[in-house]
Parts: C-alpha cells; sequence; structure tokens
C-alpha cells in the first residue's frame, strides 16, 4: 500500500512538473462542487464575466465558451491556460490567476499573493475536467 502511494505522489509530482506548476496535495483534495462555485463567483475570479460555463444559464462572450473545454484543452494546457495564460498569449486580457510576476500597480495588501490558492485551481480544474453531463 505504502507503495502505491508514493507511486501516486510520483505521478502528481511528473504531471506538475509537465505543465510549469509546483506539485502540490490540493490536486488529490479537489472538489468539482467548489470549482464551480469560484467559476460562477463574479467577485472572486470574474470567469463568468469573459466566459460561458456550463451549468450557467448566461456568461460572457469575450472568452471562449468553457463548455466542453476538457474536449478540447489537456489537463497541463487548460492549468496553464488559468494558472497564467500570459505564457501562450502575452497580449491577452486574461488574469493571470495563479502568478503574481510581472504585475504593476498592485494593491499592497494583494502584492505578491495570486488571485487562486493552490486548492482553487484545483478544484476549477476538477470541475472543467468532468465529462459532460447527460
Amino acid at each position: 500500500m505504502k507503495t502505491v502511494c508514493v507511486l501516486l505522489l510520483c505521478l502528481v509530482s511528473l504531471a506538475h512538473a509537465a505543465d510549469g506548476l509546483p506539485a502540490n496535495a490540493s490536486t488529490s483534495t479537489a472538489d468539482a462542487q467548489r470549482g464551480r462555485k469560484l467559476l460562477l463567483n463574479r467577485q472572486e475570479t470574474g470567469c463568468v464575466l469573459c466566459h460561458v460555463v456550463s451549468g450557467l444559464q448566461e456568461g460572457g462572450d469575450i472568452g471562449p465558451s468553457l463548455v466542453g473545454v476538457a474536449q478540447r484543452m489537456s489537463p497541463e494546457a487548460l492549468r496553464q491556460r488559468i494558472a497564467d495564460p500570459r505564457l501562450s498569449n502575452p497580449q491577452t486580457i486574461m488574469p493571470a490567476y495563479f502568478s503574481s510576476k510581472g504585475l504593476h500597480n498592485v494593491a499592497k495588501p494583494f502584492k505578491g499573493k495570486t488571485i487562486l490558492t493552490e486548492q482553487g485551481l484545483e478544484d476549477i480544474m476538477a470541475y472543467l475536467l468532468q465529462p459532460p453531463s447527460q
């Protein structure tokens, strides 16, 4: 049993190393329902201001629809796009949800902080990577 746990931790580390994000325990405790709440929260993340999200009747049309995103993007690419979309598109207007590097004019209470926690990022990933509902 101990060997299986060590192997699983190694696989999680490799998955995060491949997308450039640090491995963390949040992956194993990711919760799709918490992720849904974060996606739908206009004040905390603002995702629905720019994207259509499964489970919500209305959403923004500035960014691409997030409905079926798991069929269009790999988990690694999706995680990186949420964490710091500037890496794939330096001109993007999408916020870097899990990076504080290169940001200017940040209010003092928020300097060095990310919009999402590691757990929040993994919760959103869990929701977006769910199989489509029937």
